[in-house]
């Protein structure tokens, strides 16, 4: 089997193991196993999505390949502006981040680490009613916007927010008038 289509399966063996809360047996993990695993969970879709929450529900599982776990959110910005949750997904964006830097691939990753954070934020706001949605999409915009920019959402501004907020309050006050 190639070495590639290995690690591949390797990375998918463990995942399933973690997602049905049986431990890995202590092993050495090789960089090209961890890159493989820290691939997996930092890309576009909801699956990838889901095997990171689901390995960060369970992290022992993971104990052998040294992730760094640690987050501090939004940073400087809200984790829940306007009360739109954007949490875990400030979670695994500092995941990747963390995580790449510490192999030493960040800038070969960073875009796709970003496209992904702006997809989960996205995610996070389908999950809220129609009429409030556009400024939770909004904020998600901005939010990635920082990141993409300047590797922060810490340079998100309160007028940026304050936008959101007045898309959010029109939208109710038209939805209130028409119900």
């Amino acid at each position: 089997m190639p070495r590639r289509l290995a690690t591949l399966f390797a990375a998918g063996a463990f995942a399933l193991l973690a997602v049905l809360g049986v431990s890995s047996p202590a092993f050495a993990v090789t960089p090209e196993q961890k890159l493989s695993v820290l691939s997996s969970w930092t890309q576009t879709s909801v699956t990838s999505y889901n095997a990171w929450n689901s390995a960060r529900l369970n992290k022992a599982a993971w104990a052998d390949y040294a992730f760094d776990w640690s987050t501090d959110y939004c940073s400087s910005s809200p984790d829940n502006p306007l009360g739109f949750n954007f949490t875990l997904s400030c979670a695994r964006h500092d995941f990747g981040y963390r995580n790449y830097k510490a192999v030493g691939q960040f800038s070969a990753n960073k875009a796709r680490v970003d496209s992904a954070f702006y997809e989960d934020l996205k995610r996070s706001c389908a999950t809220y009613n129609a009429v409030v949605r556009p400024a939770c999409y909004s904020l998600a915009w901005t939010y990635y916007q920082a990141v993409k920019t300047f590797g922060s959402v810490a340079a998100v501004q309160q007028s940026d927010i304050d936008r959101a907020a007045r898309m959010k309050a029109d939208a109710e006050r038209r939805a209130a008038l028409r119900g």
